[in-house]
């Protein structure tokens, strides 16, 4: 198939394109290379997939550009990551998450109104963030969901309903997914698993929000990706076929306690981490669950690496790429460029 990737040289796009160019997908990706955590980080996965991937670097804002791009290259399937992430930055610049994940995705079905026959489907990125304070768990995707408790949890909820109502007026076939903490190699330098093996490393204090009383449904990038290929690969069928739109959990079903993943990065690093207990940071959350029955019934979703296995890998991969010899030191990535 012809497959557009959105966020291409992101975290999930990064990995994602390499496991459709492995099974034989021709690719093209889109992404604005943006400076929210360090740019260099983008052109080192750039790196990694340039050769089968031709990246154009656009704001997917730019409705025109987009529509220039998906009408040339006609894909069957268009995989939407791109966002602005980050619950903590949504409260600094809430237009930034305006312009990605409300304007940047309503360009993206935009864009498929002009596609024909041959389109399927689109596959995007929702998240976890949708539940809000739920206190219900596991969080099902039938659960309300609509009392976002974060600037970044509302934008991604809205993403949702454009693309319910895009459905639904023309009949544009939408899979939302609702990510559960994804973490992994070559993830984002803002989650707390990656800031917490740099300072470690580093003897820095780390921060415990809520002072440790927190779980999150730790996910790894691989299973991820198993799921992500699964609905991108097979015709997706509606119950509602007024309405050709669903959501689904993309989780590990099985929530972590930050103190035990806080334990586990100590072994793992062989150092103890310098701990700072702090009250909760405001548009949090104390607990991700997810249910995958949906998930798993539909699309054969079956989540199977442990949170011991995938934070291995994540530092074996963090210390090879930081060249780390003992002090933890910012790698030259220019040569990626």
């Amino acid at each position: 198939m012809r497959i557009l990737i959105t966020g291409a040289v992101g975290f999930l796009g990064m990995h994602t394109a390499s496991r459709l160019n492995a099974a034989g997908h021709e690719l093209i990706g889109i992404d604005n290379f943006n400076d929210y955590y360090d740019p260099q980080l983008k052109h080192a996965r750039h790196a990694k997939i340039r050769s089968f991937c031709k990246v154009h670097k656009v704001d997917l804002a730019e409705l025109d550009a987009v529509k220039a791009i998906i009408a040339e290259f006609k894909p069957n399937v268009i995989v939407h990551l791109a966002a602005q992430a980050g619950v903590r930055y949504s409260m600094q610049d809430p237009m930034a998450y305006v312009q990605a994940n409300v304007a940047g995705h309503t360009s993206v079905l935009e864009a498929c109104r002009i596609l024909g026959a041959d389109f399927s489907h689109l596959v995007y990125a929702s998240s976890s963030s949708v539940y809000g304070g739920n206190r219900k768990i596991p969080f099902s995707e039938s659960d309300e969901v609509n009392d976002p408790v974060s600037i970044y949890a509302a934008t991604k909820r809205a993403g949702e309903l454009l693309a319910s109502t895009y459905a639904h007026l023309f009949r544009v076939q939408a899979i939302g997914l609702r990510f559960f903490t994804v973490y992994g190699p070559w993830g984002r330098p803002d989650m707390a698993y990656w800031s917490f093996t740099r300072d470690i490393l580093a003897g820095t204090p780390i921060r415990i929000f809520n002072h440790g009383k927190m779980m999150r449904d730790f996910t790894y990038i691989d299973d991820v990706v198993d799921g992500i290929l699964a609905m991108v690969e097979r015709s997706p069928t509606f119950e509602n076929t007024s309405r050709p739109h669903r959501v689904y959990n993309i989780g590990n079903n099985n929530p972590e306690k930050l103190m035990d993943v806080v334990g586990l990065l100590e072994t793992l690093l062989g150092k103890p981490a310098v701990k700072e207990f702090v009250e909760m940071q405001s548009g949090d959350v104390v607990q991700t669950y997810a249910e995958i029955e949906a998930a798993a019934r539909d699309y054969g979703f079956s989540p199977s690496t442990s949170i011991e296995l995938g934070l291995s890998r994540f530092v074996a991969w963090y210390k090879e790429f930081h060249g780390y010899s003992g002090l933890d030191k910012s790698p030259d990535l220019t040569v990626y460029r």
